[in-house]
């Protein structure tokens, strides 16, 4: 293993360069992560990897961690086959989700990525909504979102279900993809670039585990198949970094039962540019878009021009946003909401009233 290895990593030679003068310390990047269990690629080959003790003892949160695709300043020891994490480098991209369960922390997901393949089938588990918030928490990690929409052989829909998705997915690339033909992979092939990391997201069971087997042209990952319901089965565990023989760098991950959003105000921003455009003319600063008179976001529900599924996508994902910041603020918004969801309903089935 040499540096030309580490730079077909993404490693630049920058990187390597600020090491060279610190003898006991190089540069490496994650390859493999299974909770804080590391592998790391450095110009000894891959090596097993921990964190320093008086790096964990500076940790102030769980996602302070390094994660798959971090690049790390390590120690190798005397044997060259393990090393020591000391310094996490600075990224340039992060893909971060609230924890799941009940807990308030957010959990780091991949980091450096270029571009975000955001994996959804167009069998059952075909799911606008999902994708909406998918494509949130992608523009707001620093990478450049891409739909790939997979198992297109059993639809026999695709168009009809490409036109839902349209209006989402403005100024985004779609591609429709099946690992059943020669060239089912081809719209995705031609788009993987050397010398770029790509990472596979979506929920459990969306192909991406076939989907990296195929790429690399030989079975890494064990894949159960499809059940009856034609549902794939949730086989990855760990995250692993890829190198494909294109030269582009591929991260896969877990399928994600749930994706939750933490301080995704930058990707609600650019994934509803429309809504941030109208409320930019509310006549409130503050305005919350129920019952504030002058609410441009209203006046265009009224008019069409935004439609109200669109419009109670983003005050959902809106509420559950503001949660990451203050518990309260959520709260106190998804009331707001509520109130107004229940006045709507009110008029739709006694009109005589208001």
């Amino acid at each position: 293993m040499s540096n030309s290895n580490l730079l077909s990593y993404g490693v630049t030679s920058t990187l390597i360069h600020q090491f060279a003068d610190i003898s006991d310390r190089q540069v490496g990047r994650i390859v493999r992560q299974e909770r804080q269990q590391y592998q790391v690629i450095t110009a000894v080959g891959v090596v097993s990897a921990q964190t320093s003790g008086r790096f964990n003892h500076h940790v102030l949160d769980t996602s302070d961690f390094p994660v798959i695709g971090d690049f790390v300043g390590i120690q190798l020891t005397p044997t060259k086959d393990a090393a020591i994490i000391h310094q996490e480098l600075p990224r340039n991209s992060l893909f971060v989700r609230q924890a799941a369960g009940t807990t308030h922390q957010v959990q780091s997901v991949a980091a450096n990525v270029n571009v975000a393949l955001i994996c959804m089938s167009l069998n059952h588990d075909f799911n606008p909504h999902r994708l909406e918030r998918y494509l949130t928490v992608c523009w707001d990690s620093g990478a450049t979102p891409v739909v790939v929409l997979t198992k297109s052989d059993l639809c026999s829909d695709t168009e009809a279900k490409l036109a839902v998705i349209a209006p989402m997915t403005l100024g985004v690339t779609v591609l429709t993809t099946t690992t059943t033909t020669a060239n089912g992979l081809a719209p995705l092939q031609t788009f993987l670039q050397a010398g770029q990391t790509f990472a596979l997201l979506g929920s459990s069971g969306v192909g991406k585990s076939i989907l990296i087997n195929r790429l690399l042209g030989k079975t890494i990952i064990t894949t159960d198949g499809l059940r009856n319901d034609d549902k794939g089965h949730h086989t990855t565990t760990s995250r692993e970094l890829y190198q494909l023989s294109s030269g582009a760098l591929m991260i896969d991950t877990p399928g994600m039962r749930a994706l939750g959003l933490w301080g995704a105000d930058t990707g609600l921003a650019q994934n509803f540019s429309d809504v941030a455009d109208l409320i930019r003319h509310c006549r409130f600063r503050n305005c919350h878009h129920q019952t504030e008179p002058g609410c441009a976001v209203k006046a265009a529900l009224a008019t069409g021009q935004l439609t109200t599924e669109r419009g109670q996508s983003y005050q959902k994902l809106q509420a559950e946003n503001a949660y990451s910041h203050d518990t309260q603020a959520y709260l106190a918004q998804k009331q707001r909401t509520e109130v107004a969801n229940a006045k709507q309903i009110r008029q739709i089935y006694h009109p005589k009233h208001y």
